[in-house]
């Protein structure tokens, strides 16, 4: 069975709102033989990153920069997994109060020093998220979790 990684920092209302709609798009029902496990950005470790087969990452915009949760998670898992997960897909979500450019840019770069595939267009929202915003990230999760599909 394939694993889908769920690794997110979630401070905010908005943020976990987010990250609701991409674990209900995760784990659909006629999304079969994929699990999905999700990790806060500090508890994740390097064992979860190399035992999943994609991942879907989570974060508020802080300071134009992911969070320092997501940060550290990656700070954590970098050399570990830098060989063994090379090419693996991956996609993200971000949410930011005005600008989530800073962002982006950053889990962009951290993901292709792992060599990480994005899988699927990221999702970046400013403010409240709306039916749309959470719809995107509905099918940010299920996109992820049907590609893993054996």
């Amino acid at each position: 069975m394939a694993t889908l990684l769920i690794v997110h920092h979630t401070p905010s209302p908005h943020c976990q709102a987010m990250f609701e709609a991409v674990v209900s798009g995760a784990t659909d029902p006629e999304i079969e033989g994929v699990r999905v496990v999700r990790r806060a950005a500090l508890a994740a470790t390097a064992s979860d990153v190399l035992e999943a087969d994609g991942y879907l990452l989570g974060t508020p915009a802080n300071l134009g920069y992911m969070s320092g949760a997501l940060k550290h998670f990656f700070d954590q898992v970098y050399y570990p997994c830098l060989d063994t997960t090379r090419g693996r897909p991956f996609g993200y979500y971000v949410h930011g109060g005005n600008d989530v450019t800073g962002a982006v840019r950053a889990v962009e770069t951290v993901t292709t020093g792992l060599g990480w595939r994005r899988a699927a267009e990221p999702v970046a929202v400013t403010g409240e998220p709306g039916k749309g915003d959470l719809r995107a990230c509905w099918e940010l999760g299920a996109t992820m979790a049907a590609g893993l599909m054996e």
